[in-house]
């Protein structure tokens, strides 16, 4: 009886987590770094990742946590870290991933001049550097950038060309919306020194902390891919702030989430803006359902970012 109850539950442990993930691996500069691996135990383990215990998500009851930073209450680093260039990509790759459909959401934080591994990520300190939610169709049976986590296990972002060299915590975030009203929260954070010639850090208006980020009355959190307006609207309003651009100025006003369509309304298509004016650097240029400028600012290139997204670097 003893064995069969064992068992059981060893079972059940499989069975809640097999639908969930993180961050396996990252991969940049031609070097792979290993994740935590958290069913093993901690002793020994050395990461550029912070030590999480599990792939259970977080949920709203969250949102006012520590551990919603970087899923854990506030631990520290092993004393490893990454090296990328700025303007080089880092490759994540997840252990296992199965939730559609999910947004994803990355972000930077400079660590203090006695460097990460003994910095915790407190503050408003945090930036975005990429983010991607519905790409194309409605929010009920669309196509979502998660989707390309879920078949592929990775996701290539790349570090801003401009940003000053230094030591940093970058932050992995995928926001699950399969359940009405219970979004789940899976982040992790790693340690990186970035090198190069960039000379800019991001101003105060672009900072955000964790927690302190999100609310659970932000539309792209109190939101239900089942309500009838899901079945229509074909943008979704990703939480947190704008992708920083680069520079050093402040940061865009927020913008209000456009109207869905009435339901009775034909699911938009996308279409080709009747006049473009050249996209910014670091602005999205191109990807899977995209319908917006291509044309890149002088100097930059529309540059591929996986199957979902471009960028002009």
């Amino acid at each position: 009886m003893k064995f069969s109850t064992t068992v059981t539950a060893a079972a059940s442990m499989v069975a809640a987590v097999s639908a969930h993930g993180g961050v396996g691996t990252y991969t940049m500069g031609g070097t792979t770094y290993e994740g935590w691996q958290p069913y093993n135990s901690a002793s020994g383990q050395k990461s550029i990742q912070r030590q999480y215990s599990s792939f259970n998500p977080l949920l709203i009851a969250d949102l006012s946590s520590v551990n919603i930073r970087c899923n854990n209450a506030g631990t520290l680093g092993t004393g490893l870290s990454g090296s990328v260039a700025a303007g080089g990509t880092i490759k994540t790759k997840w252990t296992q991933w199965t939730h559609r459909p999910a947004a994803v959401m990355i972000y930077m934080a400079k660590c203090p001049s006695s460097g990460c591994n003994n910095w915790d990520g407190a503050g408003k300190v945090w930036f975005k550097i990429d983010h991607q939610g519905l790409v194309s169709g409605t929010q009920n049976a669309g196509k979502w950038a998660g989707d390309q986590i879920t078949d592929t296990l990775e996701w290539t972002t790349t570090v801003p060309k401009s940003l000053a060299p230094g030591e940093y915590l970058i932050r992995h975030e995928l926001l699950a919306l399969h359940q009405a009203n219970n979004p789940q929260f899976y982040p992790e954070c790693a340690q990186l020194t970035v090198t190069g010639s960039g000379s800019v850090t991001p101003s105060a208006s672009w900072l955000v902390s964790f927690p302190g980020a999100y609310s659970a009355s932000d539309p792209g959190i109190a939101f239900n891919i089942d309500s009838p307006a899901a079945m229509t609207a074909t943008t979704y309003p990703i939480p947190g702030p704008a992708v920083w651009d680069g520079t050093g100025s402040s940061a865009p006003a927020p913008s209000t989430p456009a109207s869905p369509a009435p339901s009775s309304a034909a699911p938009a298509t996308p279409s080709t803006p009747a006049s473009c004016g050249p996209v910014a650097r670091y602005g999205q240029c191109g990807g899977n359902g995209f319908a917006g400028c291509t044309v890149c600012a002088s100097g930059t290139t529309c540059t591929k970012n996986g199957d979902y997204y471009s960028q002009c670097l």
